[in-house]
């Protein structure tokens, strides 16, 4: 187990700040529950290193209240997770859990946070099970519902003109999500579908049945490491060129970008945030991480950031006191901070209300590839699953 408390200090010191916490009475104790390890670590990583920075740069406190943050692997393991947060309840008392990459993972852990009395503030995972009938008032998304993050691609499909896609995803909650969302909003016809292990490292069974189906365009769904194999193989098989591909946000980020380099040149991404966003916020948060960490910001890094950003507001919001559930679900609720993706707010089922963006992979002048900003797609746009939330 690794824990930090930051005291005020340069963000040169951020990678520093992984020591002993402070001894102080009141501060709030927030368990960080994250892959660290496997095919998907870097994704949990960047989310607790977003969650690091947002307190470093508030001397050690979230809203002004000084936080204790106890930080675990889950292993992107379910079992693994659940035995953290039955230790962490019972052993330290936490009463705020965020950090949970992966939605098999939430699925196995989340409903023992909610059943304790506990708040779970997610930076990542947002399963359908949780955001509709299953809805809960101690549990937030602040990241987005998987569904809508793969609406937002098939609306890009249909911008872009594309009149048959072939659909590929990772065999779990997330990737079913991903399915449902695409199909939700993409209006051609779907050429086929492959679901894939989470473990799996060949992908050639899926390009013949791709080649075979003649798509005009692929839509896949494969985070982390999976992603980079794909890409990589997609490129190998001679399929880069031949058909088209369009993604949401996990399938393509900073990290697999630099990774498979030209292989990605030309894929269509859609997200809910870029390094390039002009706003304010953005703006010093790239450059806080650019300085701590001298690694290329991803979408996982500025949603572990927001997510420690909204529970500092709302820990601002009751004085740092959590005795009063219901006023901290009211604090929450106003998302009272700066977001770095610009406009954001929650839902009626705690879910976010935001827009997504088409990105483009391209080359600049300096030969460098990038993730290029191109137009907004959706504006204000929630879930299909918040009408059926009644707390």
């Amino acid at each position: 187990m690794k824990s930090f408390n930051v005291a005020a200090m340069a963000v040169l010191a951020v990678q520093a700040a992984w020591a002993a916490p402070a001894s102080a009475q009141d501060e709030v104790k927030i368990g960080v529950i994250t892959s660290l390890s496997g095919p998907g670590g870097y994704l949990g990583q960047d989310i607790r290193d977003g969650i690091a920075l947002a307190v470093q740069l508030g001397g050690g406190k979230l809203g002004g209240v000084p936080v204790q943050t106890i930080v675990e692997d889950d292993g992107a393991k379910p079992g693994q997770g659940k035995q953290i947060v039955d230790r962490l309840l019972k052993n330290d008392k936490v009463k705020i859990f965020t950090g949970i990459v992966f939605s098999n993972v939430a699925g196995a852990t989340v409903p023992d946070v909610l059943d304790a009395g506990a708040f779970y503030v997610s930076p990542n995972a947002g399963p359908s099970t949780f955001a509709g009938k299953e809805c809960h008032p101690n549990y937030f998304v602040v990241s987005w519902q998987n569904d809508s993050l793969h609406e937002s691609a098939g609306q890009l499909a249909n911008q872009l003109g594309y009149k048959s896609v072939y659909l590929v995803a990772a065999n779990y909650q997330a990737g079913k999500d991903a399915l449902e969302g695409f199909k939700r909003f993409y209006k051609g016809k779907v050429a086929g579908e492959s679901f894939t292990r989470l473990d799996q490292t060949d992908f050639a069974a899926e390009f013949a049945q791709i080649r075979a189906a003649g798509p005009e365009a692929v839509f896949q769904f494969e985070p982390g490491g999976l992603g980079i194999a794909f890409l990589r193989q997609y490129q190998q098989a001679g399929l880069t060129d031949k058909i088209p591909m369009v993604v949401a946000a996990p399938s393509l980020d900073a990290v697999t970008l630099s990774v498979v380099g030209d292989a990605a040149l030309g894929v269509n991404v859609t997200s809910h945030w870029n390094s390039d966003f002009d706003n304010p916020a953005n703006k010093a948060f790239v450059a806080a991480w650019e300085q701590a960490y001298h690694r290329p910001a991803t979408y996982y890094a500025s949603q572990g950031y927001d997510t420690a950003m909204a529970i500092g507001a709302a820990l601002k919001g009751v004085g740092g006191k959590l005795d009063d559930a219901n006023a901290f679900r009211q604090a929450m609720m106003k998302a009272d901070f700066q977001s770095v993706r610009g406009s954001f707010k929650f839902g009626p089922n705690r879910h976010p209300v935001q827009d997504w963006y088409a990105l483009k992979v391209e080359k600049g002048a300096d030969g460098k590839l990038a993730l290029v900003t191109k137009s907004k797609i959706l504006s204000d746009h929630g879930d299909a699953y918040a009408k059926e939330c009644k707390f």
